[in-house]
């Protein structure tokens, strides 16, 4: 019998427990959620249930928000750990996320044990404790379905899942437990061992402590720490203060108590004692962003941020400081981010010193754990890049930034190295990985004895691709043959902003599709499928008066766009990430859409100072009416559009796209994104053997004419007279709605896309020729935010 999760319960309620619950709810499976009886509670369930009940409503206002969308909370239940017990044998998966204590958790999977269905999977939701301890105080039945399943908070967001099995734990339960969390949950799945904190948290907090060791050692700020430990190295802007002022400073602590008594024989134990004046904040109420402070204050001043920085030394607030290294401002106007950090790492001032001591502690306590904690250095990777959002893990900077050379100055350091570690220098290696008859292999802890990488089926890394398989190029866009005759369309320029080169491509695109493919994917595997339009180039183009240029740019815009949408073979677009202005333009036009789960998509050229002149006004004003029981009144469709539109808005899930209209109700999302460019490409084969007919322009498109620059002039003036929006943004919207409208024609017109097309390009050039726009162009071009003028 093939073995499925149609529901899930979850013992516990707190923020990992109720936030694990939504994730599933986002993938369509209901849950359960028991959580202890209040003391003061009667025999009214409502009361008994009330902790469970209220963990569960509050994730409607939680941000990032853990769910979809708000009707994703139908699909969980609530109960209490009391009385609804016998209801966990409905679930073909039971998670326990208690408190982090090895008591309370064995009462719990103690008294939970009886009421689990025979076949169902029983796991905990630990982040480090022995699950072979827990794993003792069940019956010799369930042992073989229970093990570790480690979500990362937020587990909407954070893609690593470790999977902890114990020495009872059948294979095939873990096999299933992967593939599924992989395929429906969006996961990446790192086996570990059953050791303390298992992989990611051993390695990442090892990491944070021992920069600390050496901003104590240097003499450095918090600041310093921070800019050292961020971007400059492949980290995220959280960098180590900031990630702990997140994570809750007393957790922190907590991660670094438990695991002290637990490594005896570990070389770096030391690392892990927590520091007196970290202590000392807990004991003031110092935690971080939950309490409202940390190792930083955020207060509110005239209507504006300011942060103070914590002093170590007095426990009291000062003023923050901007951290200044020469090599940081160095680093960043280098391109080649590898050559950036190489240059950083081996500097010779006080930014070079301190970077090399936190790296090198990380490669080397990260190597002398290797079959210790996993199998495969590879895991190591991994976890720390899924886990924590490093850009590489830690072998995988030590590569970059030479194996041999890094290995001898470890050397030279006195640092501790393992036997495979030398066996692999030794060896004359250049690098750490390797690929064997074009198979990638990394290092296990055994000397010379090298491991598969283990690759999903379903991923289609473009790097790889593109080097196989790339069919024409140029600096803009490339196409792909993602095989079974069909064809794939790549934006590669930074950050896929939208130029001259990548609209010359698409169109190419099609002309090679018609003639010599199935279907048509576009996709790419950037953190952002496409930002919009090259808005440097409008604003030269603009400053110069080069009207026509701009011109013929925007009707090269609408005809890629068109070009997508009408193309002989079926086009699917797959965007991740970001695509805002044209590329959700770029994504409108296709026939169908697959999106990540995790898209933001929006049209959001009216923050810019403009309107949307690639299709989006036509296309979203389109599905608008195409939504609507009566054609006769309008108004809901326009307002909408207009709405969506003229506030910018940007949905935060792909449900959110579908509701706002940026995709049709026939789309649909993966939750793997490394799924995203195949799961596109089997739609698009599906399409392709359906006898697909490419859409006809419709050239009867009902506007509501002066009706609806009426009802937008009205709505305009009553907003600036409340002081909601300025004079410029009141004329923008009233270009917006013209374009909407249809013109100043009579109210019930139909009108062609082609005029409707004419509209938003006349508006467009109307708008960017106004000096109030281009101050918001270059506005956003200096800071990534939009200026309201």
């Amino acid at each position: 019998m093939r073995r499925q999760i149609k529901k899930v319960a979850v013992l516990g309620s707190g923020v990992m427990g109720s936030a694990i619950a939504a994730h599933f709810a986002n993938a369509g499976i209901p849950s359960l959620v028991l959580d202890i009886v209040p003391k003061d509670a009667g025999d009214d369930p409502r009361s008994r249930n009330a902790i469970a009940a209220k963990a569960v409503a509050a994730l409607k206002k939680t941000k990032p928000s853990p769910l979809f969308s708000p009707g994703r909370l139908a699909l969980i239940e609530t109960g209490n750990l009391e009385d609804d017990l016998p209801r966990l044998k409905e679930a073909d998966w039971v998670i326990e996320v208690v408190k982090e204590d090895m008591k309370i958790k064995k009462i719990v999977l103690q008294n939970a044990a009886p009421h689990i269905a025979p076949t169902a999977i029983f796991s905990s939701n630990t982040s480090g404790l022995s699950l072979g301890e827990m794993a003792s105080v069940l019956p010799d039945d369930l042992k073989p379905r229970f093990l570790g399943t480690h979500f990362f908070n937020p587990p909407r967001y954070m893609k690593l899942f470790e999977l902890i099995p114990t020495a009872d734990t059948d294979p095939g339960i873990a096999d299933f437990v992967a593939e599924f969390a992989r395929t429906r949950l969006g996961k990446g799945i790192v086996v570990g061992k059953d050791t303390p904190n298992f992989v990611a948290n051993r390695i990442g907090v090892h990491a944070m402590m021992a920069t600390v060791k050496v901003m104590e050692d240097m003499g450095l700020t918090i600041e310093e720490v921070d800019a050292l430990t961020g971007p400059a190295i492949g980290r995220p802007k959280t960098a180590t203060f900031k990630l702990a002022d997140l994570v809750g400073l007393d957790t922190f602590v907590h991660v670094a108590d438990n695991i002290l008594p637990l490594i005896p024989d570990d070389e770096a134990r030391d690392i892990f004692k927590v520091p007196d004046y970290l202590r000392a904040m807990i004991d003031k109420g110092l935690l971080g962003r939950k309490s409202g402070a940390g190792f930083y204050r955020m207060e509110k001043k005239d209507g504006q941020k300011v942060f103070y920085t914590l002093d170590l030394e007095t426990l009291e607030y000062r003023d923050k400081q901007k951290a200044k290294f020469p090599e940081l401002a160095a680093a960043k106007n280098i391109e080649d981010k590898a050559e950036a950090l190489r240059m950083l790492a081996f500097g010779k001032g006080k930014a070079g010193q301190a970077i090399w001591r936190m790296l090198a502690a990380t490669f080397s306590y990260s190597a002398m754990r290797l079959g210790e904690i996993c199998d495969q250095a590879v895991q190591i990777d991994q976890a720390v890049r899924w886990g924590f959002n490093w850009k590489q893990g830690p072998f995988e900077t030590w590569e970059t930034l030479g194996f041999r050379k890094v290995t001898e100055r470890m050397r030279e350091d006195g640092l501790p190295l393992p036997a495979w570690v030398d066996a692999l220098y030794d060896s004359g290696a250049e690098t750490i990985y390797r690929t064997t008859d074009g198979v990638l292999e990394s290092p296990t802890a055994e000397p010379g004895v090298f491991a598969a990488v283990q690759q999903d089926p379903r991923a289609m890394p473009f790097d790889i691709l593109r080097g196989e398989r790339e069919v024409k190029r140029n600096p803009g866009a490339s196409l792909i043959d993602l095989g079974d005759g069909v064809l794939g369309l790549e934006f590669h320029s930074k950050m896929n902003a939208i130029g001259q080169d990548t609209l010359n491509m698409v169109m190419t695109a099609c002309k090679e599709a018609e003639a010599n493919w199935q279907a048509l994917v576009v996709a790419n595997d950037a953190d952002n499928f496409s930002v919009g339009a090259n808005l440097m180039m409008l604003l030269m183009e603009a400053a110069e008066g080069n009207w026509d240029d701009i011109n013929l740019i925007i009707h090269a815009f609408q005809a890629a766009t068109g070009r997508l949408e009408h193309c002989g073979v079926p086009v699917v677009a797959a965007p991740a990430g970001m695509a805002l202005g044209g590329g959700c333009e770029m994504t409108m036009g296709a026939n169908a859409v697959r999106c990540a789960a995790e898209t933001y998509i929006g049209l959001v050229e009216f923050g810019a100072g403009v309107i949307p002149a690639g299709g989006g006004c036509l296309r979203l004003y389109q599905r608008q009416v195409a939504l609507l029981t009566d054609r006769k009144d309008l108004q809901p469709a326009f307002r909408r559009a207009f709405e969506t539109i003229g506030t910018a808005k940007v949905a935060t899930s792909c449900e959110e796209a579908r509701e706002l209209g940026f995709l049709r109700p026939g789309d649909s999302w993966s939750m793997n994104r490394d799924h995203l460019t195949a799961d596109a490409k089997d739609i698009a084969l599906a399409l392709a053997h359906t006898n697909y007919v490419s859409p006809v322009e419709d050239d009867a498109i009902p506007v509501m004419g002066t009706a609806g620059i009426a009802l937008a002039e009205s709505v305009l003036f009553n907003m600036q007279q409340g002081n909601y929006i300025s004079e410029h943004d009141r004329k923008i919207g009233m270009k917006l709605a013209h374009v909407l409208s249809g013109g100043a024609v009579p109210p019930g017109t139909t009108v062609s896309e082609k005029h409707m097309l004419d509209l938003e390009r006349e508006a467009f050039m109307s708008l960017l020729g106004e000096r109030k726009t281009l101050e918001r162009v270059e506005y956003i071009l200096k800071t990534g935010k939009p200026l309201r003028n």
